[in-house]
């Protein structure tokens, strides 16, 4: 490509860093090529300088600039290992000719960085290269086990992310919380905001007028409770911010067991051995081409140890605990 373009980001790649999505489009593209082009402010996303980790929203314009040329058709391409293309085609929850449902494990990152090479955006190679391979349209923490859904086609995927943002997409977790909420159900409205740097990055209950800070809404109901030690929780994010959900129990006093980030020494102690007890269960949205698309997770291996541990049982659970607190109907986002 020899000349300079503008093209818009679509709905369904809201949040992909820079780079990769410069790699769906030119797969013949090496990280040190893009890393030069941004260093050199030929690509840039609303006119602006950006690094290659910048994440993009729909809508923005990104400047391309005349790229290498991609090599002879006959070279070889790097392939996903099959060891990993099965492995990734053993996660699948749900998969028809336009929508691709995972169930991500914890400790699998959604997306890649200078220090995570696998991923589950890696993995969907499996499924095609560039424009082919799925889209993923939300994302999970690393640690957090769950639905996880992408659209097959732009187009599908535009759709489904066009759920997410109008929220259409109906999100329901599981938790396990030190101690027993009072009230047990109710919605959390409290701003967040992104403190420090990197790793040690957190998102913490915003000061008042802080220009920085970001609404943030979530629902809770309490399914079982374990004495006054542990309750098992059903959480409805109504907004996304990163964190959100464990930001907000831990502001209410009830952080999720197993957190390694956003805990007290109390919930450390009795979550000693658990990984995060954070699942996203299920899943309710439209589908791109008609109907309700209704996805649901097992449980993952980090989520029943706790579950073992504190005596509760999945089928314990209304697969909509928030119809009982008469909010049932009410959409999250």
């Amino acid at each position: 490509m020899r000349e300079v373009r503008t093209l818009t980001v679509d709905p369904g790649e809201g949040g992909v860093r820079l780079d990769r999505w410069f790699r769906r489009r030119w797969p013949h593209l090496t990280q040190v090529q893009i890393q030069k082009l941004t260093r050199s402010g030929q690509i840039r996303v609303g006119g602006a300088r950006v690094r290659p980790d910048t994440r993009l929203e729909a809508g923005d314009e990104v400047r391309v600039p005349p790229l290498p040329d991609a090599p002879a058709a006959d070279a070889p391409r790097p392939a996903l290992p099959s060891r990993d293309a099965a492995y990734a085609r053993s996660l699948v929850l749900h998969e028809d000719e336009v929508v691709l449902a995972l169930n991500k494990p914890a400790g699998l990152a959604v997306q890649g960085g200078t220090k995570t090479r696998n991923h589950v955006d890696r993995l969907l190679s499996a499924w095609g290269e560039g424009l082919d391979r799925p889209r993923l349209v939300h994302r999970l923490d690393r640690d957090t086990s769950g639905v996880l859904v992408a659209g097959k086609t732009p187009a599908a995927a535009a759709r489904l992310a066009g759920a997410f943002a109008r929220r259409k997409a109906e999100k329901t977790y599981w938790a396990l919380v030190l101690g027993h909420p009072r009230p047990q159900d109710g919605i959390l409205s409290l701003p967040l905001v992104k403190k420090g740097v990197g790793d040690r990055e957190l998102v913490v209950p915003a000061e008042l007028k802080d220009p920085r800070a970001e609404p943030a809404e979530t629902e809770f109901t309490l399914i079982s409770r374990a004495g006054d030690r542990v309750s098992w929780m059903a959480l409805r994010p109504h907004t996304g911010r990163t964190h959100q959900l464990r930001a907000h129990m831990l502001a209410m006093g009830h952080p999720i067991l197993g957190d390694p980030k956003y805990n007290t020494p109390e919930s450390m102690a009795l979550s000693a051995g658990l990984g995060l007890q954070l699942h996203a269960r299920r899943l309710s949205l439209p589908h791109p081409t008609g109907g309700l698309l209704v996805l649901e997770a097992p449980l993952s291996p980090e989520m029943k140890a706790g579950f073992t541990r504190f005596g509760f049982e999945a089928s314990e659970a209304d697969p909509d605990p928030f119809r009982r607190s008469g909010r049932g109907g009410r959409r999250g986002g």
